[in-house]
């Protein structure tokens, strides 16, 4: 029989025992990109299908995916997204990116030295043919001139709404508070996604931006032929895509944590960084 002295002592080693379970929870970052092709991932180029990688605009050299545009005789607004096939909800995403060469012939001029990481998106496969942004979350990334201060990992916001100190965001961009990267140095881009609630921003490992509760709403995205959500639905969840918008850019080291998963200490599954919880994910031992 157990007297209150071993009952007390059972429950602190068991609690002990569950701290070090926790503790050692190691994070278990994927490789989203193999290296080697662009296997898992969807090209949706302005004017053309979902699928059409017009002009090898997306490729992989030197186990980088890089967006060059040596096809185009001009820019046209032929705007492109290539797209993760994998959804997420809560999430960190993090990159190496960087830009180089000259912009493509009659490129915008706000679209130099500037892509992004878009992230709660549509799909693809549901953007019209001559649809030119996913409505979607974007985490702006831009590099400097040389001269003048440029910020990144910003935030613009086609087809969709943020709020900020509990406060509606309507504007389409917002620029964060990092620091400017010049010339051709690869920069650390990172996004925090917490489902519906929280999207934070870094810039080589520091936060830079944060708001709450995207949503459907707000414009910039034309030619949508299906139209996605109704303005204010909280957006729970989406897709994740990298940009093209005019400039020469690079990406490597591109890697996801999910945040979402088994939270009962007893799986053999359990996670101690997970923040949302599915229970139907749980596996025990038998």
């Amino acid at each position: 029989m157990y007297t209150l002295r071993s009952l007390f002592v059972l429950l602190c080693s068991g609690m002990f025992f569950l701290a070090q379970s926790q503790k050692s929870s190691k994070e278990k970052w994927e490789s989203m990109f193999n290296g080697k092709d662009l296997t898992n991932w969807t090209p949706k180029i302005t004017n053309y299908p979902a699928g059409e990688n017009f002009g090898n605009t997306f490729r992989v050299e030197d186990k980088k995916i890089v967006v060059r545009y040596d096809a185009y005789d001009k820019f046209n607004e032929r705007f492109g997204h290539l797209f993760y096939n994998k959804q997420y909800s809560y999430y960190r995403i993090r990159l190496k990116y960087r830009f180089v060469g000259e912009q493509a012939n009659e490129g915008p001029g706000w679209a130099i030295r500037n892509s992004g990481i878009m992230v709660h998106g549509q799909t693809p496969e549901s953007m019209g043919k001559n649809q030119d942004f996913p409505v979607s979350i974007e985490v702006q990334l831009l590099g400097g001139d040389g001269k003048e201060k440029r910020t990144t990992c910003n935030l613009c916001t086609p087809g969709t709404n943020v709020e900020m100190d509990g406060k509606l965001f309507k504007p389409h961009c917002i620029n964060s508070n990092s620091e400017t990267f010049h010339g051709d140095q690869w920069v650390t881009a990172e996004v925090l996604v917490l489902g519906d609630s929280v999207v934070s921003h870094f810039a080589n490992g520091k936060e830079v931006l944060t708001y709450q509760k995207p949503q459907v709403g707000g414009g910039n995205v034309s030619n949508q032929e299906v139209v996605f959500g109704k303005p204010g639905q909280l957006l729970k969840s989406g897709t994740i895509s990298l940009q093209s918008e005019s400039h020469p850019v690079e990406f490597r080291k591109i890697e996801i944590l999910n945040l979402e998963g088994c939270m009962d200490p007893l799986a053999k599954n359990y996670k101690s960084y997970y923040v949302n919880s599915k229970p139907e994910d749980c596996k025990y031992k038998k």
